[in-house]
């Protein structure tokens, strides 16, 4: 009998659900929220609604799509954490109703090991044991994934997240939430040797972004004063070096971290995964160190329930099952 799991995924702003069967992926269902556009960052609030809104009809679809009937599930899975408390609330509390209705097990989820695990959905596929920069808006890791479900973190953010560097900085730029694909948009036609920004310079391999925030919000200040259009006139240069400076902070822990483990094989996971300026540094890096690079599809870096799904898989395989009296955890950790 085929295995067929519904995954949820409601961690933050994306409400979407996703059919498994056999460890291979259906569909990819996703809603997203514009509602925080005008707000220039996610409302709590406003997304825990909106998850409310899109996920009947959103699981509905997907499980019509995937051509799996209610009747032939065999788990629903769902993001435990971490996330929005609110957001992941109401995915964790359909999935039980939904499970308990249907007479079949719930499988809880970590949503950062699930984006590792997108490296699993399609070829090629990574060997173990392979480091992964997990790289988003709310997270910054270099994890060692030694199995499946095995994975150890060996460096983090002590303060912001990458992500967060990215959507500030085009915040401080007067550009629209999110902010991140501008940047990487703008520093495209830009040079970025123009500017210079501090790399900070934490201990092993963790990471620190507060201080570039700070220090672009001073720079933008001084220049501003002394000339009124220097953002309008200086923009695609402005962008190119501020990503720059955040992709040599990456990729300096990460060189780091692949020559103390030992390491060749480098995947990276997340919603600035999708950058094309860090894809492009992590191949030139692949060339010089002779890397393998590992990086999922697009639609597969941002949140999405395929991911959860595959995590799901292999924690069904493992009977890793949880029980009804589970409760989302917003930081959770591995």
């Amino acid at each position: 009998m085929k295995i067929n799991i519904l995954a949820i995924e409601s961690s933050c702003d994306e409400t979407s659900a996703s059919v498994i069967s056999d460890g291979k992926i259906l569909n990819n269902i996703v809603a997203t929220q514009s509602v925080h556009e005008k707000y220039g960052g996610v409302v709590p609030e406003l997304a825990s609604r909106a998850h409310q809104q899109h996920l009947v009809p959103v699981i509905k679809e997907a499980i019509l799509s995937s051509g799996v009937p209610k009747s032939e599930l065999s788990a629903v899975a769902f993001t435990k954490g971490p996330g929005l408390m609110g957001s992941l609330l109401v995915g964790v509390s359909f999935a039980k109703s939904f499970a308990y209705a249907l007479g079949v097990p719930i499988i809880d989820v970590n949503h950062m090991q699930a984006h590792i695990l997108a490296h699993f959905i399609e070829d090629p596929k990574p060997s173990f044991p392979f480091i992964c920069l997990t790289v988003s808006g709310g997270h910054t890791q270099l994890v060692l994934v030694k199995d499946y479900l095995e994975m150890e973190i060996i460096g983090e953010t002590m303060d912001d997240a990458v992500g967060e560097a990215f959507d500030k900085t085009a915040k401080l730029l007067g550009l629209p939430y999110p902010g991140g694909p501008l940047i990487d948009k703008f520093a495209k036609q830009g040079n970025p040797k123009v500017f210079g920004f501090p790399i900070s310079d934490m201990s092993g391999l963790n990471f620190s972004f507060s201080g570039i925030k700070t220090a672009v919000l001073y720079f933008l200040r001084d220049n501003i004063k002394e000339n009124p259009g220097f953002i309008e006139q200086n923009l695609n240069d402005i962008c190119a070096s501020v990503q720059f400076t955040l992709i040599s902070m990456l990729t300096q822990k990460l060189k780091k971290a692949a020559k103390e483990y030992k390491i060749k094989e480098i995947a990276i996971a997340g919603g600035v995964s999708a950058n094309s300026g860090l894809r492009t540094e992590l191949h030139d890096l692949a060339e010089k160190f002779g890397w393998n690079i590992f990086i999922p599809k697009f639609e597969y870096c941002t949140d999405n329930a395929a991911m959860i799904a595959m995590a799901a898989h292999y924690k069904y395989l493992k009977g890793e099952f949880c029980g009804l009296d589970v409760v989302p955890e917003a930081r959770l950790k591995f």
